[in-house]
């Protein structure tokens, strides 16, 4: 994947998160932080920031459980160590911060 298709690829999944955020009617707000970057906040406080890694072409996660990175293949964002796929794994850890459950999937 070349630059160009990777900021495409990577700013229509901010789209799309934010997008699934709003419809999912958790209790979750959604705000840009910048250019490339996602922040989901939580009642207690407690975040989940998305952004880009154009360098690597990765999108990474930050979660109070951790720190994740996301790579495409075979169409799909996948994370670099086990393979789950981007919006399970958000659908997942947006659940376990909010108490409740978070589909994003």
């Amino acid at each position: 994947m070349d630059e160009r298709e990777y900021q495409t690829q990577a700013d229509a999944v901010l789209a799309r998160i934010e997008e699934g955020v709003e419809g999912s009617g958790a209790e979750v707000e959604c705000e840009r932080a910048g250019s490339g970057i996602l922040e989901l906040e939580f009642d207690d406080g407690s975040k989940i920031v998305i952004n880009k890694q154009a360098a690597v072409q990765e999108i990474w996660v930050a979660a109070r459980s951790g720190g994740f990175h996301y790579r495409w293949q075979d169409g799909q964002w996948r994370d670099t160590r086990t393979g789950e796929e981007l919006f399970a794994a958000l659908s997942r850890l947006a659940s376990e911060q909010a108490g409740a459950p978070v589909n994003l999937a």
